[in-house]
């Protein structure tokens, strides 16, 4: 039995924390603040129910449900309001339906004629040679065509990361698509035949979930089985390699400084918090440097509360995303108390706003009553508001969705190199998984 150290209460320390403790180990978490979960935060307001991290959780891949049912969390997820299939797009200034089908994709106004003549062909195109730097701008563009990357690719990452796709590489972001492309030729023949496969690891039907008090409840459920090991406010100062063992020196919000002694050390703090320790006597310590060096934007969310009848569109949906040739300041909004119940007092909605992002980063370090003004304004040509909010508030992350861009291979060979080299010391979050929670919640897989 080893005695382990892990550093960050998020999911993803949580769940190595988890996964070792059934393995027989000691375990010591340490966590700065005062609650579990990370950027998975929940906040009750005036009635309102306020995901400030992550809304949902998609759980599509067998291994994700069994860790859920592992964790005892499978059984309290709330799944989403069907209608939450249904996804959509501003194009024209106009909210459009994305489709769902085949008969939909052919009626559907999201693409041109052209556009969907594009699309078609993609199983005649030949593979790519090389497409170990490509980004998903470039290979969207050559695969499927302008057109889809104007109104499919971009708003989808801009759902997602927050982030344009020339920006992001593909095999990071996506790595199974581009072995795709390797393994069959054409994604949509790919697709096709992965569906097929006998060891499938997707489940036969995707759930999106949530929780009755919010994602953060997800936290919370994880903590339970780590009550005892859990050590909150309590910030990790110094690592330190001695004799085969390795020093954690941490201090508590009073000042109180402790030292204890470890086999192993797993850190799952972000990318931009991992200089704040004093890491000593580590082989290949200027590694350390490279694993600081992912990409984040800034973000703000504006959550703004409506009576439901102020509101013309019905909010039968996800929600909506706007792609960049919209030329609108907003990223995308999301119908959150349609996606799941008690997330709005009785007869009012909420609607969550994204603002920021590396399509417009300034905008998210206004005032917080220039976010609600730049929401509301647009929302309300979108969807025909005609009341006064009932909620009005900000969140703002100033480092908010670690990329997978250029960077972040450098981020992971350092963390490989440094693993190696150290004996006992580890590194793991989504900067190094991803920052999907069905990665978080198996954060080592990107060793393998």
């Amino acid at each position: 039995m080893s005695k382990i150290c892990i550093i960050g209460g998020g999911i993803s320390g949580l769940s190595i924390a988890l996964e070792k403790k059934f393995e027989g180990h000691s375990i010591n978490l340490f966590e700065s603040s005062d609650k579990v979960g990370g950027v998975v935060k929940t906040e009750k307001k005036n009635g309102f129910l306020l995901d400030y991290g992550p809304n949902t959780l998609n759980v599509r891949l067998k291994k994700t449900k069994y860790l859920l049912q592992k964790y005892d969390a499978w059984d309290s997820c709330l799944e989403a309001n069907p209608n939450s299939n249904k996804r959509m797009i501003i194009r024209g200034e106009k909210i459009i339906n994305l489709p769902h089908d085949g008969f939909t994709f052919l009626t559907s106004p999201f693409l041109s004629v052209r556009g969907k003549l594009r699309l078609l062909i993609e199983p005649l195109l030949p593979r790519s040679k090389n497409t170990d730097t490509e980004t998903v701008a470039s290979f969207i563009k050559r695969r499927m065509g302008q057109e889809v990357l104007d109104y499919a690719a971009n708003p989808f990452l801009a759902g997602i990361y927050a982030a344009s796709p020339e920006s992001l590489i593909l095999n990071q972001a996506f790595p199974a698509i581009s072995e795709m492309e390797t393994k069959y030729r054409s994604i949509i023949l790919g697709l096709k035949k992965s569906r097929n496969r006998d060891n499938n690891p997707n489940l036969s039907k995707s759930k999106l979930v949530s929780f009755k008090n919010g994602m953060e409840e997800l936290a919370q459920k994880l903590a339970l089985k780590l009550e005892n090991e859990i050590k909150f406010e309590t910030l990790v100062k110094k690592v330190e390699s001695v004799s085969n063992k390795w020093r954690i020196t941490t201090q508590k919000t009073n000042g109180n400084y402790s030292t204890l002694e470890f086999d192993e050390v797993y850190s799952t703090i972000p990318s931009h918090k991992i200089d704040s320790i004093e890491w000593k006597n580590i082989h290949q310590n200027h590694r350390i440097r490279d694993l600081c060096c992912a990409t984040h934007h800034p973000l703000a969310l504006a959550f703004l509360g409506f009576n439901k009848k102020d509101i013309s569109h019905p909010l039968d949906g996800f929600g909506f995303l706007v792609p960049e040739v919209e030329q609108m300041k907003i990223l995308g909004t999301l119908f959150s108390s349609t996606l799941f119940p008690g997330r709005a007092p009785k007869d009012q909605v909420l609607l969550t706003t994204f603002i920021g992002g590396e399509r417009n980063p300034n905008l998210a370090k206004q005032k917080d009553s220039e976010i609600l003004s730049i929401a509301k304004e647009e929302l309300t040509k979108l969807l025909g508001i005609s009341g006064h909010p009932t909620l009005e508030t900000v969140k703002k992350w100033s480092e908010a969705i670690p990329l997978p861009d250029g960077k972040i291979s450098l981020c992971k060979k350092a963390a490989l190199e440094l693993s190696k080299v150290n004996k006992g010391l580890h590194f793991a979050g989504s900067y190094l998984s991803g920052v999907s929670l069905p990665n978080c919640l198996d954060p080592l897989q990107y060793k393998n």
